[in-house]
């Protein structure tokens, strides 16, 4: 069961479509695989980056059970919805299924500390003892969580265990919530997205590791456990291997294209297929990631990696 001291790399999922964008079950199983074996110790799906708002709930459900049936590390789901309804259900699905925890997102329109705080709290009464992640994306929702917002849903929600951190700029953020942890407010795990691009300096703030679904996740892996084991000026080297492909990555609109485009890549999945609407990569786009990713092979190899 997922809690307050989960630490480590909890990758964001992709969901694999074939050509026609039904589910692509075989490239599910192997994308669990080649997730685990790249170094993932948990992972997340039916987040944004798996397109779970353009499944059915029957396909949720499908989803859910394939991954948690295959994966040996602890499974969080993505259970966001307009009602709470649908969060229920789906939450006990995924729980009944094996998983560890589930993840939720404010609902767009939430304007004031008050509604922020009130969600939350009906989210917690929904769910009822299934531990979830807070969700902090507001590039995405649009939704302004302030530290002490959050805090407070921390204190008065106990199955709240993790913060999924994307602000950006939100390095102040981290660190604002370690300083309340470090004077007696409950210790919650943060694990921080944005494709990886602030990775360094949110360990450095207190975060507890990452939760995103950057195209190559050994990067997440590899920066960890050197910072573990081989001091930081190691972790910068390569962290900076990566950061050409991050930095392309995190194009506003095209980021999951080019996810699934370098997964396919690397024979993760059989098909880059985002489930329409969704963009398409232009051949141009397709010998750019090309030219970024060679180059990348080579400054890893340089590195002994």
């Amino acid at each position: 069961m997922l809690d307050e001291t989960a630490t480590g790399v909890f990758t964001i999922a992709a969901t694999p479509f074939l050509p026609d964008g039904s589910l692509d079950f075989e490239s599910i199983d192997r994308l669990v695989d080649g997730y685990i074996e790249k170094g993932a110790n948990g992972l997340t799906i039916l987040g944004m980056m798996g397109e779970a708002a353009k499944l059915t709930a029957e396909e949720s459900e499908s989803v859910v059970r394939r991954v948690t049936s295959r994966s040996s590390v602890p499974v969080i789901v993505g259970v966001s919805a307009p009602g709470f309804a649908a969060m229920t259900a789906l939450g006990n699905v995924a729980m009944d299924a094996g998983a560890s925890g589930v993840m939720v997102a404010p609902l767009k329109g939430l304007q004031t500390d008050a509604q922020i705080i009130g969600y939350f709290h009906n989210a917690a009464e929904a769910l009822g003892p299934i531990p979830f992640v807070l969700q902090d994306f507001p590039l995405v929702t649009g939704v302004q969580i302030a530290p002490s917002v959050i805090l407070r849903i921390v204190e008065d929600c106990p199955t709240c265990v993790m913060l999924k951190h994307e602000d950006w700029p939100g390095l102040e953020k981290i660190s604002a919530l370690r300083a309340a942890s470090e004077s007696g407010a409950r210790r919650i795990s943060i694990l921080c997205g944005n494709g990886g691009m602030f990775l360094l300096e949110e360990m450095l703030r207190g975060a507890d590791g990452a939760m995103t679904g950057f195209g190559y996740p050994e990067m997440m892996r590899q920066v960890l456990d050197a910072l573990a084991a081989d001091g930081l000026d190691r972790a910068r080297d390569i962290f900076d291997a990566y950061l050409p492909m991050m930095r392309y990555e995190s194009q506003p609109g095209l980021g999951l294209a080019i996810r699934k485009y370098t997964l396919a890549r690397q024979g993760l999945i059989a098909h880059s297929t985002l489930r329409k609407p969704g963009p398409s990569l232009s051949a141009a786009a397709k010998a750019e990631i090309d030219a970024i990713a060679s180059r990348q092979q080579k400054r890893l190899a340089d590195l002994g990696l």
